[in-house]
């Protein structure tokens, strides 16, 4: 058998209809924007094809960290998983649309402590009842958390309380942003700690990629990733204008679904198959990279490249809103339980939440 032949055999139905349907979306998405489709088309072909290159992405990256455990796992996500959401807001800072990548950040963590965690427990809570998520990992992940976007709403309230901060909000911000870096550098020993028993569960259920494969596969995505997010960056602010959709709500939601949630599905997966403590740290563990890292590189990018310019200050309802899925993720983290019930309601949560940012 050729080592194509043997690199086609250990991928799934599932991983062919992905890598299959990214392939096509892409194509798409390259004659959608230089065959001028319209707007909205489009926006919703490179937007699909968003969301499926960062599933690609985000499997070929959990093949290559499969080979050393879930720790070596996170740590690679941290640095590439997030690729498509990096390009979509480099893109969007060249195209001025400042709004549009601060309420991007903040609706992906929003997306994932709200949204992606609530379903999954409602999908865990409904076929298993109460579970438990006794993980000292995602209880450490929701202290960092706690402490980036604590740092993250410092620069804000200088703005609003008017301090004499305020007048150096940029390099106040680069600060914030280089000190959350290496918050980060300092947490690597924890995150490449060895994964608890309900984690390492989780583990090696479907046929391991070849290296090769799972490398040349992240490569080819990363690049496709880079020239599809030009494309929906293009097509985004017409879109906004001919569904009369503002830059907030857009960023809040829309591009911030479109980055992350067919990549968190597996969270959702891993709770309906019973392994709740493990599928609550992966949950958890995205949102942490966006505060703690996605968001530091923006600002430092924004600034050494001349992009429009970047800074943590974020509005007041941007910060509330924030905090509150952070106090509701840790009071669930400590109870050390969770239902469907609370699932429904941080989903429910959501819902309100978008809706509120629908007028700006």
């Amino acid at each position: 058998m050729t080592a194509a032949a043997t690199a086609t055999s250990t991928l799934v139905t599932s991983d062919k209809v992905v890598l299959g349907g990214a392939a096509v979306l892409t194509v798409l998405a390259g004659v959608a924007d230089y065959g001028h489709w319209g707007a909205v088309a489009a926006f919703i072909v490179s937007a699909a094809a968003v969301c499926l290159l960062a599933s690609v992405v985000g499997r070929s990256v959990e093949q290559l960290g499969d080979r050393f455990g879930a720790g070596a796992t996170g740590v690679l996500q941290s640095a590439l998983g997030n690729l498509p959401e990096l390009f979509i807001c480099i893109f969007s800072l060249k195209a001025g649309l400042v709004d549009v990548v601060r309420a991007a950040l903040v609706g992906s963590i929003l997306a994932n402590l709200l949204l992606v965690l609530g379903l999954a427990f409602v999908v865990g809570g409904l076929r298993h009842g109460t579970q438990q998520l006794g993980s000292d990992r995602a209880r450490t992940i929701v202290v960092l958390m706690l402490l980036s976007v604590s740092a993250w709403a410092i620069p804000s309230f200088t703005h609003w309380l008017h301090t004499p901060a305020e007048a150096h909000e940029t390099t106040f911000s680069v600060i914030v942003s280089v000190l959350l870096l290496l918050l980060f550098a300092a947490s690597l020993p924890f995150s490449l700690g060895r994964e608890t028993g309900d984690e390492s569960a989780g583990q090696h259920e479907q046929p391991r990629w070849p290296v090769g494969l799972a490398v040349g596969l992240l490569a080819v995505a990363g690049a496709a990733a880079a020239f599809v997010s030009d494309w929906f960056v293009n097509a985004l602010q017409p879109a906004m204008d001919s569904l009369s959709i503002n830059q907030t709500f857009a960023g809040l939601v829309v591009v911030a679904i479109a980055g992350n949630a067919i990549e968190n599905v597996v969270g959702v997966q891993l709770a309906a198959k019973d392994q709740a403590a493990y599928a609550f740290s992966v949950i958890l563990n995205s949102p942490l990279q966006i505060a703690l890292v996605l968001a530091p590189v923006l600002v430092l990018v924004s600034q050494i490249f001349g992009l429009a310019s970047l800074t943590l200050v974020l509005s007041p309802m941007l910060v509330v809103v924030l905090m509150l899925a952070i106090v509701l993720a840790a009071f669930i983290a400590f109870d050390g339980e969770s239902t469907w019930l609370e699932g429904a309601s941080l989903v429910v949560l959501y819902g309100i939440v978008a809706t509120a940012f629908w007028w700006g």
